[in-house]
């Protein structure tokens, strides 16, 4: 089982787990859905169509990129207006059901919590909540959108936990090259932005379809059961 290879009968063998934001924690696929037809038209890049969303939720960034030609010179200007965007609607974004309780388990069980995203760290401390905010050790947010691996070496670097007891979570095979630049391990969620099969291929450490899978994997029984 998973959980025999991560968790041991005494305590979690991870002792810190990196969390990327958009996709693995809120639910904001939607939401970018909604408002790519407008980025596209402002900064000149080709609108994707309805039925060609599913294709490039099977892509890595790079891909996208590619898809719809966005010239890369364009992406901090995009980056900026996004978040932008991301501020003026964060009042409607929301966490994944299940996420506060696993945020809330992982805390409980000993296991120290780093949220690294390409988000502003404002618009993901008003959407986490006052209680989901507090359980949060660390924020490395506002990172370039090819730009995780530095934020996650500066995290572990602040963390004193040894590379092989830090697990990185997301939903983006941009999160899984990140963390491997970064010498750590990455486990996929399958309720985000990539395809599940998508993630699969590129051979995650882990493949969770669910927050409480996350739990199950990462905490010893009692710890579980508590």
């Amino acid at each position: 089982m998973v959980a025999d290879r991560v968790a041991g009968r005494d305590g979690p063998s991870v002792r810190l787990v990196i969390l990327d934001f958009d996709g693995t924690l809120a639910d904001t696929f939607p939401w970018f859905a909604r408002v790519l037809p407008g980025v596209a038209d402002r900064y000149g890049f080709r609108r994707p169509s309805p039925d060609e969303v599913e294709t490039l939720r099977a892509l890595d960034a790079r891909g996208v990129m590619r898809h719809l030609a966005v010239p890369g010179w364009k992406l901090p200007l995009i980056a900026r207006h996004m978040h932008g965007l991301a501020a003026r609607d964060a009042g409607g974004l929301a966490l994944f059901p299940g996420i506060p309780a696993l945020l809330a388990r992982l805390k409980a069980g000993g296991i120290a919590l780093a949220v690294v995203s390409s988000n502003r760290e404002d618009v993901v401390r008003r959407v986490l909540g006052p209680d989901c905010t507090g359980l949060i050790d660390r924020y490395a947010c506002g990172a370039a959108l090819f730009g995780k691996a530095r934020r996650f070496r500066a995290v572990l670097r602040g963390s004193g936990v040894a590379p092989a007891r830090v697990l990185c979570l997301g939903d983006e095979l941009r999160d899984h090259h990140a963390a491997t630049r970064a010498g750590l391990a990455f486990a996929a969620v399958t309720w985000g932005y990539t395809r599940a099969e998508a993630l699969a291929a590129a051979g995650p450490a882990h493949l969770f379809a669910t927050p409480a899978a996350v739990a199950a994997a990462l905490l010893p029984e009692a710890t579980r059961a508590a």
